[in-house]
């Protein structure tokens, strides 16, 4: 039996969590008497789980991730969360591992005590069981057959790849190939890949070149081949092939043998591997937007993308990689709108790069996405090339808004002579707006710097990008009035954490997921970016660079990229419920459509977004 020193501290702490603040004060004393106390150290690794004695571990500090039997990554765990519940409600062994990310403290409550507070409070008893079903289908949703984009590649490649050596000639590699009955080869120098040879190599740089069978490998192979690592989504590997027009991946293990060495290959993916695995429903629709031979039949094919999106949805897919799903099927439409327009139009007059800003730039697309974009010219054009400009950008957004991206309300499009330029004003045009960082400056910064070429010379693209960077890091003006630009809003936390809904006159329209939510950690990670000079536009690989970089702490970086994530895929959830329903697709949640639980883990994220706010406030603005 605790003594009252020992228990005040414990029965603080646990009465300020969900659901034990529901718990009768009796029910709670009982509980916090019940409670033992364990330490785990980062050096121990995992915890170790006792499967003849399930408990619930209640995290009093320190950090865990859950991952799965394949190593998925389940959950992350800080001060107030919860691991164990899933066997203690099923009764079923222990399957998931809890990995040690810090030196942590744990409560620890036993099975008898855990069923008995179950059966005393109704709230307790449910807010365990919704935990455990999202957390069935959260890990369901790695192991789904519906949507190849959720999977990994190691689930569809062919394992132990065929390979020879550099030196040995097209005569033998063709061999193996076909004793092999496979269409590739990898080439190996000194244990390590240097190209791939392929069927169209052969055709193309060894028989119609006229070459002999005695060529050796490596003059015919393509060098440095695209490749991707074991853990990579399929997705990735489809937005790659689509992109470079190659049909064979490497696959890479996800370390090297030793640091001497890199990792070695450990697969092949084709584009028959992943058609195979059917439900490849992004690349199937990329494949038949640049089949399309005319502009009205481009706008039939893009119906299927609210239906894309609704699968999506329903499978329960990560808000970042529905994101960059929507963008792919984004950007392959622009480009063929480019392309279409030029066979009308003729050749360009000059280089120029069609550039994608704000959530197309990020590739963070979800519904009611309007467009964002503008071209960039290698050099200041002549009236001919201002005529043939105009006409095509025009046709471009015309038929981007037929696709369903509405025109910018902001009018932020190609179309608009604007954001027509040449290198060298778009180039003084950054400059403005870094010199004088005044609010249309500092407004258009956010929409500009999350900018990315989806059509053009990429060389082109990073001259800009490089002399923007340069310019923007340590420039401590600038960098401090985006800071306090990004914490004009805030998210919807008021006293005593609840939550503070935006009205419409007398009508509660709910939370802001996205203005109040999504955007806010954009803002943040696109400042602190911009600070160190990052390329990455995309906000949870900021935000990974960020921690790479010690920019941001592990701790911090992680907690941010949850709350993103947790946001998006939210206002996501709750845009499809809204499609279904055939109500008005918005980013407003209300509140008497969220459970306790989602309250719960809502509150925790923008908590998350909060404190981010006023890390970025001491950094940025501590001299302003």
């Amino acid at each position: 039996m605790k003594d009252d020193s020992e228990l005040q501290p414990i029965q603080q702490f646990i009465s300020a969590l969900v659901p034990f603040d529901s718990l009768s004060d009796s029910s709670l004393v009982r509980c916090c008497q019940q409670l033992t106390i364990g330490y785990y150290s980062k050096t121990s690794k995992v915890v170790p789980l006792d499967e003849s004695h399930p408990q619930l571990y209640i995290v009093r500090s320190g950090a865990f991730e859950v991952r799965d039997e394949q190593g998925e990554l389940l959950d992350r765990l800080g001060e107030g969360d919860y691991f164990g519940f899933p066997s203690l409600l099923s009764g079923e062994k222990v399957s998931n591992q809890v990995q040690i990310l810090e030196d942590s403290l744990v409560y620890h409550l036993d099975p008898d005590t855990f069923n008995y507070l179950r059966n005393e409070s109704r709230v307790f008893d449910r807010f365990f069981n919704r935990a455990f079903a999202k957390r069935m289908r959260h890990q369901a949703r790695f192991k789904a057959k519906d949507l190849t984009t959720t999977n990994r590649v190691n689930s569809l490649m062919s394992v132990d790849p065929l390979t020879i050596d550099c030196h040995a000639s097209v005569s033998d590699a063709a061999k193996k190939m076909r004793l092999a009955r496979v269409s590739s080869v990898l080439v190996i120098d000194n244990h390590k890949l240097i190209g791939i040879l392929t069927d169209r190599d052969l055709r193309n740089r060894v028989l119609a070149e006229g070459f002999d069978g005695n060529l050796a490998v490596h003059q015919a192979m393509t060098t440095n081949p695209k490749r991707l690592s074991a853990n990579a989504l399929v997705f990735e590997a489809m937005l790659l092939m689509s992109e470079h027009g190659i049909h064979h991946l490497p696959i890479m293990a996800e370390t090297p043998i030793d640091d001497n060495t890199e990792a070695p290959a450990v697969g092949m993916l084709t584009s028959t591997d992943i058609l195979r695995g059917q439900s490849s429903q992004p690349l199937l629709l990329i494949g038949e937007i640049e089949r399309q031979q005319d502009i009205d039949s481009l706008i039939n094919v893009s119906k299927q993308i609210p239906v894309l999106l609704q699968n999506l949805i329903s499978a329960d897919a990560r808000a970042e990689e529905v994101g960059r799903v929507l963008t792919s099927v984004t950007d392959a439409l622009t480009r063929r709108l480019i392309i279409l327009n030029q066979q009308i139009l003729g050749a360009a007059p000059m280089a120029f790069c069609w550039l994608a800003f704000g959530s197309q730039g990020r590739q963070d697309q979800a519904a009611c996405s309007d467009q964002d974009n503008g071209l960039l010219l290698a050099h200041e054009p002549d009236e001919h090339a201002k005529g043939y400009f105009n006409a095509l950008s025009h046709a471009v957004c015309e038929g981007l808004d037929k696709c369903g991206y509405i025109y910018c309300p902001g009018d932020i499009m190609a179309q608009n002579p604007k954001w027509r330029l040449s290198l060298d004003k778009w180039q003084r045009h950054f400059e403005s707006w870094l010199n004088a960082p005044e609010p249309k400056a500092l407004m258009h910064a956010s929409i500009f710097f999350d900018m990315r070429a989806v059509y053009g010379p990429q060389n082109l693209f990073e001259q800009l990008q490089n002399h923007v960077l340069e310019r923007t890091k340590d420039n401590d003006i600038f960098l401090a009035g985006m800071a306090g630009n990004s914490l004009v809003e805030s998210p919807p936390l008021g006293f005593f954490r609840k939550f503070v809904l935006e009205r419409d006159g007398s009508e509660v329209k709910g939370m802001d997921l996205k203005h109040k939510g999504v955007a806010l950690i954009n803002d943040i990670a696109r400042v602190y970016a911009l600070s160190a000079g990052i390329t990455e536009v995309n906000t949870p690989k900021r935000i990974r660079a960020l921690m790479d970089a010690n920019i941001i702490n592990r701790k911090d970086a992680l907690n941010l990229a949850d709350a993103h994530e947790f946001i998006a895929h939210m206002r996501l959830a709750n845009q499809g419920e809204q499609y279904t329903s055939q109500q008005d697709v918005t980013n407003y949640l209300k509140p008497q459509q969220m459970s306790s639980l989602i309250r719960h883990q809502l509150r925790d994220a923008f908590k998350v977004v909060h404190d981010a706010q006023s890390g970025l406030r001491m950094k940025f603005m501590r001299s302003y």
